[in-house]
């Protein structure tokens, strides 16, 4: 386990890390903006399941596979640009949903779905857990993979806090936008959020 003042440090670095606008926050802002805050709260369910799943690969080993390997790390985010790509044209091209009938229940499981799959495809952030926790494991008498798996946990949770402070706010802000024009303007300014995010982690390097 962390020594008291790598706590601290630990903590510190968690929170910043968590506060920073990210791939995973810009993505919560956009789905908030274009579907409420209920729908962004979902978004960030989704983050949060897709993150801790990074979290278990790591504790494992399976992301030092990852960070080993150049043609994984580069098959994994092409395929994570393509589904931010995917999911920004597809809102640009959703005209008629506001005024057709909505299916809450697929909605729900899209929200959570897309979040899951946009983090899981991120290999940032799986290279982020296995760069930045193995500093506070220490050999002791609770396994490695446990400690490993708490650290991680707490970082995800802080990371989730920060996100759902951008879900209630942005939601908030586009449950107020109700006009034709300003849901247009909302559901544009989403699709080219995603694209745009897509684009970067496409060209983003190790």
């Amino acid at each position: 386990m962390p020594t008291s003042a790598e706590w601290l440090v630990f903590l510190g670095a968690a929170v910043l890390f968590a506060v920073l606008p990210g791939p995973g926050m810009l993505y919560v802002l956009a789905r908030s903006l274009r579907g409420g805050r209920a729908d962004g709260v979902r978004s960030v369910l989704g983050n949060g399941i897709g993150a801790l799943g990074h979290v278990a690969a790591a504790a494992v080993g399976l992301s030092a596979l990852l960070a080993a390997s150049a043609t994984a790390f580069t098959v994994l985010k092409l395929l994570g640009a393509g589904y931010l790509i995917y999911l920004g044209v597809r809102a640009l091209l959703d005209r008629d949903s506001a005024a057709a009938p909505p299916d809450v229940a697929r909605a729900n499981r899209s929200a959570v779905g897309q979040g899951v799959l946009s983090e899981l495809l991120n290999p940032k952030t799986a290279l982020f857990f296995l760069a930045f926790l193995p500093h506070f494991v220490h050999p002791g008498p609770v396994p490695a993979p446990l400690v490993f798996a708490l650290l991680g946990t707490i970082a995800v949770l802080l990371a989730l806090a920060a996100d759902l402070v951008v879900a209630v706010f942005a939601g908030g802000l586009g449950a107020r936008l109700t006009g034709r024009r300003w849901r247009t303007r909302q559901r544009v300014a989403s699709g080219l959020t995603m694209i745009g995010l897509g684009g970067a982690l496409a060209l983003a390097e190790r």
